[in-house]
């Protein structure tokens, strides 16, 4: 098995134009962030302060799934492939959909601008397994 893969900020290659992305949190709320092209999406519940409960637990190492989030088909379609590391993860995650992946593996594109990123209903840190 090959080194450990995870994307991160300097691979993401952060940029300074800003897009607008909304979190629908599990909860029915919605909360509306700017964030940098570039950037993860953890980066950007971070960098905000997002109130989502227990999201990025392992800070982007992929070490658990609590950073999962569920993304329109367009959306999904257009997110580069899963690494083996993430898809492993995404195994552990409640709420498992089709077009599911992690927070702390999806880079900001200008054409994700105004997408929404639902939180599913529960987590699971994969850590705890």
């Amino acid at each position: 098995m090959g080194q450990s893969q995870t994307r991160s900020r300097s691979q993401c290659r952060s940029k300074k134009e800003e897009i607008t992305v909304n979190f629908l949190n599990r909860d029915g709320e919605t909360f509306t962030v700017k964030a940098k092209v570039g950037e993860t999406l953890l980066d950007t519940v971070i960098d905000n302060d997002v109130d989502i409960d227990g999201f990025g637990a392992c800070e982007g190492t992929l070490a658990c799934s609590t950073c999962h989030l569920v993304f329109d088909e367009d959306i999904y379609e257009s997110l580069p492939e899963k690494l083996d590391e993430e898809e492993d993860m995404l195994d552990l995650a409640y709420g498992l959909e089709d077009t599911s992946r992690l927070g702390c593996q999806i880079c900001l594109t200008k054409e994700m601008d105004n997408m929404i990123a639902r939180v599913p209903e529960g987590i699971n840190d994969a850590r705890d397994v």
